[in-house]
């Protein structure tokens, strides 16, 4: 299961030419949809076997709305536990479907999911469309009450109860050490034919107004487990047990290190996801799928 694995791979609902969605070669649509969900009692995204998931949820809703078996290809896999609000996929529809159910498909959808999943928007996608190969970045926060009390019991679904405090100069001067281009395999479960290779956009960390501290993650992609082996690397930075200077330590390593802990999901949101101008959908989703390497 995933956090995150948006890397260069065959995509879950397939794709035709570069720019050419599959369905139209079949008088068919590819609606875009933008849904959010909370993750405490899913096991991940990605579809399993006996296991409630998002995608197994959505995709037997679509079917019941569309009246045919539906395939959704995502912008990123999320893991147990972790939370969506602004998660985008895509799905290849009859056009009779689609065009029978256009303008109450966000409504009968709302009485066919259970509340813990939301479609906010489905709507037609421009020509060279992948909710997955066309995004440009995904920004994620992570959430963390460091009161010595702990979590408030009412957040404890979507925030982390850490037991120090944490300085934020300490996170943010860790967190500067990691972004950029970099081989991040120190911070990423390695998964067969997939790179490591990311270029992190973003790594900032604040105090929102309760009080709360939030990593706000942005990056082009992610690999399984990164968001979550960030955080997990940054928090004793944060609180002192090391030195921010350990961090680059281990991404210059390019090796998974035992003293990396995994933080746990449910502090996790993808909060966004972004594309390019829709003239620019085909080229950026040939660049995604080529498999990236490091400046010798």
């Amino acid at each position: 299961m995933q956090q995150s694995d948006d890397g260069p791979g065959p995509p879950s609902g397939g794709a035709g030419p570069v720019g050419v969605p599959v369905a139209d070669a079949d008088g068919a649509v590819r609606v875009r949809l933008d849904l959010g969900y909370d993750g405490t009692a899913f096991a991940g995204w990605a579809r399993q076997p006996g296991l409630r998931t998002v995608q197994g949820t959505l995709e037997e809703a679509l079917a019941h709305l569309w009246r045919c078996d539906v395939a959704v290809t995502v912008a990123g896999r999320t893991d147990a536990g972790v939370h969506a609000r602004g998660q985008v996929a895509h799905a290849d529809v009859p056009r009779t479907a689609w065009e029978a159910s256009a303008a109450s498909a966000v409504r009968r959808l709302a009485g066919l999911l259970p509340p813990d999943v939301r479609v906010h928007g489905a709507a037609p996608a421009p020509p060279g469309f992948d909710a997955r190969f066309a995004a440009t970045s995904r920004t994620y926060a992570y959430r963390v009450r460091d009161d010595l009390a702990g979590a408030d019991p009412l957040e404890r679904a979507w925030v982390l109860a850490h037991p120090r405090r944490l300085d934020l100069g300490l996170l943010g001067e860790g967190s500067r050490l990691l972004l950029g281009e970099h081989d991040f395999a120190a911070f990423c479960r390695r998964r067969e034919g997939a790179t490591t290779i990311r270029t992190l956009l973003r790594l900032d960390w604040a105090r929102d107004e309760a009080g709360r501290a939030v990593a706000t993650v942005q990056a082009d992609a992610f690999c399984h487990s990164m968001v979550r082996s960030l955080v997990g690397a940054l928090l004793p930075v944060g609180d002192g047990r090391r030195p921010p200077a350990w961090l680059g330590d281990v991404l210059r390593a390019r090796a998974r290190d035992s003293a990396v802990n995994v933080a746990p999901p449910h502090g996790l949101v993808l909060e966004r996801v972004d594309y390019p101008a829709d003239d620019a959908l085909a080229a950026r989703v040939a660049q995604a799928r080529q498999v990236r390497t490091l400046p010798s």
